[in-house]
């Protein structure tokens, strides 16, 4: 079982510093993955209500309980609220719909998905709401820009934990410096150059080498040095427990500055059906 540190959230709550992310994980597929996450020590889990597979990761939660293999106070459990139900009045319910099938009684960190809607910050308020009633411990923000954390900051009682993003150096600055850590959803590619993935990158390949890790472990120490939460999708029980395996040695300041120089500035999941939003994030830099 791999050892996880954690990191302490602005509202004192801690999170392990590597997650499984459930994006895209097939029915029937998703429950062993989880399963087997939790026997190598994962302790992090990113959900959400769009994904449609809750239910059966809360199967999967509950028999590792079951066993005793986890307490419910080991893991931190993530949900987030959809576009369509970015509205005061479905905040509530949709959590507590997420929660049903989960088979809990509160989320770690509840998440607005997306900023494409028009009452964000209403819907924010309600956010708060469910974490006074104890539903939700912390709760977030994810894929929001600058200008759009910095609109919610202006209005909100309750300083979102985290914002989750794809990785870009400035977003791990810029929320750190508003007391927000940045939490990345990663579920294939880290960044991709003009011509290659970056798994296949000559220099991260020569780093792998060097400490006999796999260029994906290479990546996600990376991000992890960056201060931001790796959170990998992975249904293959062998790259489950490769990934997390990630504590045990430190890249320089040299081979970072070398990663660092193959930002492309592209995105991996650019969100094209809101394109044309209002809110739509990633037209502005970060």
């Amino acid at each position: 079982m791999e050892f996880v540190p954690k990191l302490k959230l602005n509202n004192g709550n801690e999170i392990p510093f590597f997650g499984l992310g459930t994006w895209r994980s097939k029915p029937g597929e998703v429950e062993e993955a989880v399963k087997h996450a939790i026997d190598v020590g994962y302790r992090q889990f990113d959900c959400a209500r769009f994904y449609e597979n809750e239910a059966e990761i809360g199967k999967a939660i509950r028999e590792k309980i079951q066993e005793g293999v986890v307490k419910r106070e080991d893991l931190f459990i993530t949900s987030k609220l959809w576009c369509t139900n970015m509205r005061p009045d479905l905040v509530e319910p949709t959590l507590k719909s997420s929660l049903a099938d989960l088979g809990l009684e509160y989320l770690d960190l509840y998440l607005i998905h997306w900023p494409c809607a028009f009452k964000y910050v209403d819907t924010w308020k309600a956010m708060e709401d469910v974490h006074k009633k104890g539903l939700a411990k912390s709760v977030g923000i994810s894929n929001f820009n600058e200008r759009q954390v910095t609109r919610l900051l202006e209005n909100a009682k309750v300083v979102p934990v985290v914002n989750q993003v794809q990785i870009v150096v400035r977003y791990a600055v810029y929320y750190k410096k508003n007391g927000l850590s940045s939490k990345r959803v990663t579920s294939g590619d880290f960044k991709k150059t003009k011509n290659n993935r970056s798994k296949e990158e000559p220099i991260i390949k020569e780093i792998a080498a060097k400490y006999g890790k796999t260029p994906a472990q290479v990546i996600f120490r990376y991000i992890i040095q960056l201060g931001v939460i790796p959170i990998p999708k992975s249904t293959n029980k062998t790259r489950i427990a490769e990934n997390i395996n990630v504590f045990d040695f430190e890249l320089t300041l040299d081979e970072i500055s070398k990663i660092d120089a193959l930002d492309c500035n592209g995105r991996a999941h650019p969100l094209s059906f809101g394109i044309g939003h209002p809110n739509y994030p990633f037209n502005d830099e970060y």
